[in-house]
């Protein structure tokens, strides 16, 4: 575990002026890309409330930004403003997070009928991110008995998006200088 993990939950607010929005790689370039995964656990009456848990941000090189085990119904931290985010089903991190994401910087892997077809599912298959990491790198992700990584997550969503980028952001390129 590294210093920026912690098996106490963390202040979400409190940490994030440690963190640099401009984050940048490991060869110190500001990274425009960044992918997330949250970790909900199950809070109220039956576990039937989905709280955030812990959160993980991985650069487009697979580095790690943030991660961080956090109190439940803490806000985002300004880290993601101004990215292009990436996510698998991403509209769950940001309901757990509270977080609202320009439609415009948010790439979602779960639907993606490019990534699809590349791993021989159907176009509008909704495939788990387990599935579709199995079929594109041959690699088995959320094995472990103690439940899933965010980080493990969110560096497998970005690896996927890198495999359709050029032919996605082609793809919506015309869309974004219409609007």
């Amino acid at each position: 575990m590294n210093s920026e993990q912690s098996d106490k939950p963390v202040n979400i607010k409190s940490s994030v002026s440690s963190h640099n929005p401009a984050a940048q790689t490991s060869a110190g370039i500001p990274t425009k890309h960044l992918a997330i995964d949250c970790e909900m656990v199950g809070a109220g009456p039956k576990g039937q409330i989905s709280q955030l848990a812990r959160c993980s941000i991985v650069s487009y090189e697979g580095d790690v930004v943030y991660d961080k085990f956090v109190k439940p119904s803490m806000p985002i931290l300004r880290l993601l403003m101004g990215k292009v985010v990436i996510g698998h089903a991403i509209h769950n991190d940001f309901k757990v997070l509270g977080y609202s994401h320009p439609a415009a910087l948010t790439r979602d892997t779960s639907r993606i009928p490019l990534l699809n077809l590349k791993a021989g599912f159907a176009a509008n298959e909704c495939a788990s991110l387990k599935r579709l990491t199995k079929a594109i790198f041959s690699r088995d992700i959320q094995t472990g008995k103690k439940g899933h990584s965010s980080v493990e997550d969110a560096k497998a969503t970005m690896e996927l998006y890198k495999v359709i980028e050029a032919e996605w952001e082609q793809k919506l390129a015309p869309k974004s200088q219409t609007s």
